[in-house]
C-alpha cells in the first residue's frame, strides 16, 4: 500500500502513465489506427499479389498469342465471334433461371 501511494506521488510515474493513456488512445496513432493500418496494408498485399498474377498471365496469353498461329484464331473466334468466310458462328446464350412467381 505504502508503495502504491509513492508511486502515484511520483509526478515522473504521473506523467508516464498519462503519457501511455494518450498514446495509445488519443493520439492520431493510437492502437485503433494501427491495427485499421495492419488490415489495410494486408488488403493491399492481396490486391497486389492478384494484380501481379494476372499481369503475368496477361503476358504469358500475349506471348503465346503472338508466337502460335492457332491459339490466335482460337482467341479470335472465342472472344470476338470472328468466322471464316465458309462458317455460320451460332452463340448460344443461357437463360437465367426464372424464379417461380406463385411463391409470391
Amino acid at each position: 500500500m505504502k508503495l502504491t501511494a509513492g508511486l502515484f506521488r511520483n509526478k515522473y510515474f504521473l506523467v508516464t502513465i498519462v503519457f501511455g493513456v494518450w498514446m495509445m488512445f488519443f493520439d492520431r496513432n493510437d492502437l485503433m489506427s494501427q491495427h485499421e493500418y495492419r488490415s489495410q496494408l494486408s488488403k493491399l498485399k492481396e490486391e497486389r499479389d492478384f494484380y501481379i498474377r494476372e499481369t503475368e498471365q496477361v503476358k504469358k496469353d500475349l506471348d503465346e498469342l503472338t508466337t502460335n498461329r492457332e491459339r490466335l484464331e482460337k482467341f479470335a473466334r472465342e472472344k470476338y465471334l470472328m468466322k471464316k468466310d465458309n462458317e455460320d458462328v451460332y452463340v448460344i446464350i443461357p437463360e437465367k433461371e426464372k424464379k417461380d412467381s406463385s411463391l409470391f
